[in-house]
C-alpha cells in the first residue's frame, strides 16, 4: 500500500477549539525555518515577549510560550510552585477545574475542593470560606472561563481573596486570552496560562504563560527540585530571558512560533478592546438566532462567555446525527458536551478568526435546516 500525501477538507471551526486560523498566520508557518538560537530568531523571541505581555496585560518579566499545548501550560504552573504537602484550594465548575486537582496531587499536595455547579461561575463566598477553614493554604487556583461549559469567573474579586489570606493564584485562560478583558496585572494574577489555539487563532501546540515576581520567587525558594525536567520554568527562563547569551534548553518549535508571533501581531493591530467587543457583538448575533430555534443556553447571560457558548440540544434530537450532518453536509464543526453535559449540550465557539457575522450566519442556517 502506497500512502500519499495528506490534504485536509476545508472545515468552519466552530467548536471548542482549535478555532479558524488566520490566513496570514498559515502563511507565516511556511517561512523559513531557521535555527531555534540563530541571533534573528532570538531577536523574534523578544518580540514574542513583548506581545504577550500586552496580550496579557502584564509587565511580567517572565512571560513566555511554553512548548506544547495549554494542558502542558497548567502543568508547568503547578509542578513549579506545589510542593509535597501544599495544600491549595481548587475551585471546579467544570472538567478543566477537575484537571487542576489532578495536578495538584500528582505534585504531592493536598486539593481542598471548591465545588460550584456546571454552568456557573466560581462563587467566591464559597472560596473566602474554604481559605477560612485552611489557613495553612499557599494557592488558590481556578480556571478564568471554563471551557466546558462557557461560564466565566470573576477573576479579580477571587485574585483580591487570595491576596487577603497571602495565596498565590494560579488561573486557566485557555478560552479567555484574547478574548473577553484578562487584565494579569491589574487583578494582580501571579501564575496564567493559556493556549495559542482559541482566540488567538493561532496553531494548537503552544501555550503563552506568565508568572509574576512572587510566583518566580516562589519557585527559587523550592525545597524540592520541580518533578519535571521539561516543565521546570527556572531552566527554561536561561532560554527566554533576553539578558546575555541563551541557554539551550529544547529545540524550539520554530515554525510555530512564527505563526505565534503573526497571531500577536493581528491582535496588536486591531487593539485588545476592540477584540473583546468583535467577540461580544458577533454573540449577540448568534444568541438572536439561536433564541429563534428556541435554542436555550446552559449558562446565564451575565456570566456567559461570548466566545465559547453552550446551549442545551432541544428535546429528542440525535446529538452525534446533527454534529456529523453539520460536518459532512456543510463542513461545519461545532463541539460536543464535556463531563456532565455529554450528550446534553453543543459548545459553538466564536473565537479569534471564528469570531465573524458570516460564521454566524452559516452556523444558524445549518443548524435550522439540519434540525427540520
Amino acid at each position: 500500500m502506497t500512502i500519499g500525501s495528506f490534504y485536509p477538507p476545508q472545515r468552519t471551526l466552530m467548536g471548542p477549539g482549535p478555532s479558524d486560523i488566520y490566513p496570514q498566520v498559515l502563511q507565516a508557518l511556511s517561512r523559513p525555518t531557521i535555527g531555534h538560537l540563530d541571533p534573528k530568531f532570538i531577536g523574534m523571541m523578544d518580540e514574542l515577549k513583548q506581545l504577550l505581555q500586552y496580550a496579557f496585560q502584564t509587565s511580567n518579566t517572565f512571560t513566555i510560550a511554553v512548548s506544547a499545548p495549554g494542558s502542558a501550560g497548567m502543568e508547568a504552573c503547578f509542578v513549579n510552585l506545589v510542593e509535597p504537602g501544599d495544600k491549595v484550594i481548587v475551585c471546579r465548575n467544570g472538567v478543566f477545574g477537575d484537571r487542576m486537582r489532578e495536578n495538584v496531587e500528582r505534585c504531592g499536595g493536598e486539593a481542598v475542593m471548591v465545588d460550584n455547579a456546571w454552568g456557573k461561575p466560581v462563587d467566591p463566598k464559597l472560596v473566602e470560606q474554604a481559605l477560612d477553614d485552611n489557613p495553612d493554604a499557599k494557592i488558590v487556583a481556578f480556571v478564568h472561563a471554563e471551557t466546558s461549559t462557557g461560564a466565566l469567573s470573576d477573576a479579580k474579586a477571587l485574585s483580591e481573596l487570595a491576596r487577603r489570606y497571602d495565596c498565590l493564584t494560579i488561573v486557566d485562560a485557555v478560552t479567555s486570552l484574547g478574548g473577553v478583558p484578562l487584565l494579569v496585572d491589574e487583578w494582580q494574577l501571579d501564575a496564567v496560562y493559556s493556549g495559542s489555539q482559541k482566540c488567538l487563532s493561532c496553531v494548537p501546540g503552544l501555550s503563552p504563560l506568565t508568572f509574576s515576581q512572587r510566583a518566580v520567587d516562589k519557585i527559587q525558594s523550592r525545597s524540592t527540585p520541580v518533578q519535571s525536567w521539561f516543565l521546570d520554568q527556572s531552566l527554561v527562563l536561561g532560554y527566554w530571558s533576553g539578558e546575555g547569551k541563551r541557554s539551550y534548553h529544547h529545540t524550539a518549535p520554530v515554525n510555530s512560533l512564527y505563526a505565534l508571533h503573526e497571531a500577536l501581531v493581528l491582535l496588536q493591530n486591531e487593539g485588545l478592546e476592540n477584540a473583546w467587543q468583535r467577540h461580544r457583538d458577533v454573540h449577540l448575533e448568534l444568541r438572536e438566532g439561536l433564541e429563534k430555534l428556541g435554542i436555550e443556553f446552559v449558562v446565564d447571560e451575565e456570566h456567559r462567555l461570548p466566545q465559547l457558548n453552550a446551549v442545551y440540544i432541544p428535546d429528542g434530537v440525535d446529538d452525534a446525527l446533527v454534529r456529523q450532518t453539520l460536518l459532512e453536509r456543510y463542513n461545519l464543526e461545532i463541539g460536543a458536551g464535556l463531563g456532565a453535559l455529554v450528550g446534553k449540550a453543543w459548545r459553538i465557539g466564536l473565537m479569534g478568526y471564528a469570531a465573524r457575522s458570516e460564521n454566524v450566519a452559516l452556523c444558524l442556517k445549518a443548524l435550522e435546516t439540519t434540525l427540520k
